[in-house]
């Protein structure tokens, strides 16, 4: 049974806590609505230039005269996983989920024959696959110093990418992000970006087009920007993604420690209480004894 003493240490300590939990939550809840409003204003964008794209592919002769980010080297045998994770912790499974699906999708290649390379974007998506795939890491981007996530950010992680693609150092590429959806929902997403795979519908043309120059020479100029969009989109939906992550989960350890230090009150009261009754016990003894 802990002293009376170790009781209130142990309380205040736990209010010290509550303290700071309390206050990263309101932190995460002000960085929140930008990171939000900035995830949510660039999808449009990506969205419109994704359809543009999917437009313009549709409309080139064969994967002959299509240009290699779209039509990749004609191989799948080696893959580049590019995990994009945060470069801090205290946000309940944000990263853990984002690691745990780039670790199965390396798994499933593994098991197919396939070579796995590994670059890694955040220090925590580094340090949660090193056990088990350290093996495979290929290069990492720190982006600890990075106040305000920028498309330049994307645009140097873009230009690593497409440097090591020129170089034919793999044949398939994908992201790894977290997708947001709202503060208690963040949805852990792939997205292959070398070869080019457009999602949904592409862009309504409403009517013939002759294109100067060519579909092929816009492609060859949209496609390598259009990596770098998809890298710039997923920082966001990461950095709206984390601070609804890092919210929720100062808010239920803010809830947890206010839980314990009433547990904590209670054996303190009675503990205090135990120890009055034992006193008055042995005074009133004392006094029957003389």
């Amino acid at each position: 049974m802990p002293s009376l003493k170790d009781l209130k240490n142990r309380i205040a300590s736990v209010k010290n806590t509550r303290k700071i939990t309390k206050a990263m939550q309101m932190v995460a809840a002000a960085k929140l609505r930008r990171s939000q409003e900035a995830a949510e204003a660039a999808r449009p964008y990506a969205e419109r230039m994704n359809a543009l794209m999917s437009s313009l592919a549709a409309s080139v002769g064969g994967a002959d005269h299509a240009p290699p980010l779209l039509a990749g080297t004609g191989s799948d045998k080696t893959h580049l996983l590019v995990v994009m994770t945060a470069e801090r912790g205290l946000c309940g499974g944000f990263n853990a989920n984002i690691a745990k699906l780039a670790r199965h999708r390396a798994q499933e290649l593994l098991a197919q024959g396939k070579v796995v390379k590994i670059l890694t974007v955040g220090k925590k998506g580094r340090d949660a696959l090193r056990r088990d795939l350290g093996d495979h890491f290929v290069g990492h981007i720190d982006l600890s110093s990075v106040k305000k996530i920028g498309y330049t950010n994307a645009q140097s992680i873009g230009k690593e990418v497409l440097a090591r693609f020129k170089a034919g150092e793999f044949d398939v590429a994908t992201i790894f992000f977290s997708r947001f959806q709202s503060v208690i929902s963040q949805v852990p997403t792939a997205r292959q970006v070398i070869p080019a795979v457009f999602e949904g519908e592409a862009a309504v043309v409403p009517a013939e087009f002759d294109y100067e120059p060519s579909e092929e020479d816009i492609l060859d100029h949209l496609l390598p920007r259009g990596v770098s969009t998809a890298i710039f989109t997923g920082l966001l939906e990461n950095n709206a993604s984390f601070f609804g992550a890092q919210m929720t989960a100062m808010d239920n350890a803010t809830r947890n420690a206010g839980d314990m230090i009433n547990k904590l009150t209670v054996v303190y009261n009675r503990s205090r209480q135990a120890a009055i009754t034992k006193e008055l016990i042995e005074i009133i003894s004392g006094a029957e004894a003389l």
